[in-house]
């Protein structure tokens, strides 16, 4: 099942997630966004991560536990 978030004025996120591969390094790493849409790239919240929100405007992002 996909993460939903609910932010504290009432707005659902998505939680999403994407490889890219590395401009630099050639190496490939696992990107998360947040859409207020519901898309085929929806994912659960990661092991060791963490909600949070911007409290001016009210965007979640995540942080490392």
């Amino acid at each position: 099942m996909a993460y939903e978030h609910t932010n504290s004025k009432g707005k659902v996120y998505h939680l999403n997630s994407k490889d890219v591969t590395l401009k630099s390094t050639g190496r490939v790493q696992t990107i998360y966004y947040f859409s207020k849409d519901s898309r085929s790239t929806a994912c659960d919240l990661p092991a060791g991560k963490q909600v949070i929100e911007n409290a001016k405007t009210g965007l979640p992002m995540l942080k490392n536990k």
